[in-house]
Parts: C-alpha cells; structure tokens; sequence
C-alpha cells in the first residue's frame, strides 16, 4: 500500500489522501477535495484514481467529487446511510465492508459516528495498520459534533472502536488541527511533557510534510484517549464539581468535548 497525503492549504486545513497498489497502479481517492491537486499527484505517481471514498458527507469532503469523476470516471463510495446528503454515490458502505484498490490493498471500513451519523473511517490490512480518520479522530483532538453529530455517539466511537487499535496504527486525520489540539491538551494538562515536546517540535510544522502520528503517540499526548490521567480528571472535577468525586469515563470525555468546542 502507498499513501500519498495532499495538504489542501485552504483555511479548513484540509488533508486530502491517495491510497495506491503498487502492483497495479490504481489508487482510492479519500475526500478529495482539491482535485486537481489530487489528479496532479496521481499523474506524478502514473497511477489512475478509479475510487473515491467520502468519509462523510460536509461540503469540505465531498466538494471535489464532481471533478473527480468528471476527469476519471471513478466510483464514489460514502456510508450506506449519506445516500440524501451525498450525491450519486454508487456504493454504500458499513461495518466491515472491505474496500480493494487493485490487486494488493484491502480497507476495512468502520462506522465512526460522531462528528456526523453517517461517518466512516478506514482501517488498512496492512503489516502496519493506518487508520484513515476523516474527521472523527486527529492529531491529539477528536472531531467537533456540531453539524449533524452527537458528542455521546463519539464517546461511543472511541471508547469502543478507536481504543480498541494497536499502538502502531498510523493516523492520516482529515485535517492539520495539531498545534492548537496540543495547546488544549496542555491546558488540561500542564505537565504532559509528551504533548509539550511535541508542541515544541511541530508548532510550526509544514503541513506539506506532515508528522504521522501513531495511536501509541496519540495516547500519550491526545486529551480524549487520556480519560483515567488523574491530572485530567484532578483538574476537571477542580472546575466543574458538579461531576462528583468519581466522574466516569463518558463524563470525562463529554466535559472534554465541550471545552474544546469554546477553545
């Protein structure tokens, strides 16, 4: 499997993704919103975009499908359930559906909601996993729930899917949010030397070369993978007493979520 990410440079931070069998050439298009970058990449590489999956169904992930398929004629496949908010999809995808990109590369696809009800992330079949996260899970952050979502179904995602991966799975986030979801971790957590280091090393990151995390990397320094820290929790329950003297899990990550929605 060949990754190629695309930084959109837009004000939404954007990533887009190319996913390519090495053996034959074609390659799965994930959110591609700047499509001619995406085609300009492609033509780079000689492969040949022949799919494109939409992790959900906002404007900033599916406003390239139109010129997608109009340069390539490729397939658009969404969650089964965005048929009404995602034009001509010719897949609908769920729990488990396997999406193949040529002769060599499986994904397994997960239904993520949260940030949307009809939200799916991709988990390779690959020695070392990657986890295509849309905009459910970023570099140390977790997806808003503002527009079509639900903050407990997000609980729900990562406490029973996202927490469930391997320390290796590499992450390739639907957006560039790192410095200020670092600087919310830290203002949770003043003495997470994990996320303050990386702060200082990738602050001023170019998104054009960015950092790939791992989910080992992210429960270090990730505020909402970090739900039993006793700082966190110590701080919170300082802040908000009405969370009792033993605020579970889902409390924890919901108070959480608010936060970093005023943040």
């Amino acid at each position: 499997m060949i990754v190629e990410q695309v930084w959109v440079g837009n004000d939404f931070r954007n990533f887009n993704y190319l996913i390519a069998c090495a053996e034959t050439g074609e390659a799965l298009a994930i959110d591609p919103l700047d499509f001619r970058k995406c085609l300009a990449a492609a033509e780079r590489n000689g492969w040949a975009i022949t799919q494109i999956l939409n992790t959900h169904e906002h404007g900033d992930h599916t406003g390239g499908n139109k010129g997608m398929v109009a340069a390539t004629g490729a397939k658009v496949i969404a969650h089964a359930n965005a048929g009404n908010r995602i034009p001509n999809i010719d897949r609908g995808v769920g729990a488990g559906d396997i999406i193949s990109v040529g002769k060599s590369v499986e994904l397994e696809c997960l239904d993520t909601p949260g940030h949307t009800m009809s939200h799916i992330c991709l988990l390779s079949h690959t020695d070392q996993p990657a986890l295509f996260s849309g905009d459910t899970l970023f570099n140390a952050g977790a997806g808003n729930c503002h527009n079509g979502g639900h903050p407990i179904e997000l609980y729900n995602t990562f406490a029973s899917q996202l927490d469930e991966l391997g320390d290796d799975t590499l992450l390739y986030p639907g957006h560039d949010y790192l410095k200020n979801n670092l600087e919310f971790t830290l203002d949770r957590e003043p003495e997470n030397s994990d996320a303050r280091q990386m702060l200082l090393d990738y602050a001023n990151q170019d998104p054009e070369t960015a950092l790939i995390t791992t989910l080992a990397m992210e429960r270090k320094m990730n505020t909402f993978f970090r739900l039993d820290s006793p700082d966190v929790v110590a701080k919170l329950k300082r802040e908000f007493p009405a969370l009792g003297d033993a605020p579970s899990p889902r409390d924890i990550f919901l108070k959480l979520r608010e936060l970093r929605n005023k943040w």
